[in-house]
């Protein structure tokens, strides 16, 4: 086996079974995608739609893509013949989006709710208050082709661990409120998405599910983890 294969055999021996390997393969060519496709990985994520639209059409047609980037409503048509999860929703706008798209391809995607967790500005995403609204609005109970399976957020880049693990805490916390307030009767909300290839061990120990890992998968430039 190959060093990206080595790389995700050890990963999936690592975490638990029901943590889902979501495979960031973002800027890296279809040799090291399909490599990791032989070690049996088949969920990739991608950050930009030109990027995974090039991917999609020429990479086994059972990987299952998911988009883990800021995505923008003009953008949406593109994937949405195939693209199975969009992680990072983050107003009623874009699910109205995903579902118009969606409904227009005979699909249903799914998405998760993107929570800011972190103390940097310049990361996206919704605060409990936005949440609430967005889930109480009248339109958020016509839309059929889009289903929210649970939340995402990205953890403020620092080497404070207690921090990290606060932030990763709180969008716990923020799961386990809409569960048990908007989806206590859907067993499909269930997922949380954090953790990286820096700060995953954590994340498993706050609750997620779903690991988005890129560097210490595929490796650095210079191939170091």
């Amino acid at each position: 086996m190959g060093q990206i294969a080595d790389h995700i055999q050890s990963f999936l021996n690592e975490i638990p079974s029901d943590v889902k390997l979501v495979a960031v393969s973002k800027t890296k060519p279809n040799e090291d995608i399909m490599e990791a496709y032989h070690a049996g990985q088949l969920v990739f994520g991608e950050n930009k739609v030109q990027d995974l639209v090039a991917k999609a059409e020429v990479l086994p047609k059972d990987i299952e893509w998911h988009f883990i980037g800021h995505l923008q409503t003009n953008k949406v048509k593109f994937i949405a013949p195939f693209v199975t999860l969009v992680h990072a929703v983050d107003s009623l706008k874009l699910l109205k989006e995903i579902d118009k798209q969606a409904k227009k391809n005979d699909r249903n995607i799914q998405a998760l709710l993107q929570f800011h967790i972190a103390q940097e500005d310049t990361k996206f995403g919704l605060d409990m208050e936005e949440a609430i609204a967005l889930l109480s609005h009248p339109d958020f109970a016509l839309l059929e082709n889009v289903k929210i399976i649970g939340v995402m957020g990205m953890a403020t880049y620092t080497e404070d661990q207690d921090q990290i693990k606060t932030e990763f805490g709180r969008l716990k916390n923020y799961f386990t409120m809409l569960r048990s307030s908007y989806f206590n009767e859907d067993d499909s909300f269930k997922e949380i998405s954090m953790g990286m290839s820096g700060d995953y061990k954590l994340a498993i120990a706050q609750g997620s599910t779903m690991l988005r890992m890129g560097s210490s998968i595929f490796g650095l430039r210079s191939c170091q983890i």
